[in-house]
Parts: C-alpha cells; structure tokens; sequence
C-alpha cells in the first residue's frame, strides 16, 4: 500500500528508506540511484534505464576486454 500523496513510480530521495528500497530494486546503490535520479529525475523507468545504460558495455568494450 503506498502513503498518500506518493507516487509509487517515482523515487523519493529525501526519504533514507525509500531510497534503499529503490536501490535494491534497482540492483544499486543509494548513491547510484541518487545519481541517476539527479542526471535524469525522479521517474523509476528512467532512472532504471540510466543505470542500465551506465552499466551495460558495447561491442566493442568486451572485445577489448578479451584482449582483441
């Protein structure tokens, strides 16, 4: 159930708990998801996308890592 007046796709920053929460939904942490909140708002799809796309790695970054 949420409280009123919040909404449940949006992450609270200020609130510690919330914040932990979204972060382990979020496979982050609370820094990250402050972060990513700060570069691209509150909206929990486009803070999932902006971690997604800070973590994931092109083509060409695993051929490197592979030594090609």
């Amino acid at each position: 159930m949420t409280q009123p007046g919040v909404q449940p796709d949006r992450i609270e920053t200020h609130d510690q708990q919330a914040l932990e929460r979204w972060a382990k939904k979020l496979d982050a942490t609370p820094e990250q998801v402050r972060e990513a909140v700060a570069a691209v708002g509150d909206k929990a799809a486009d803070v999932e996308m902006h971690l997604k796309g800070a973590r994931s790695t092109t083509n060409s970054d695993r051929v490197r890592e592979l030594g090609g």
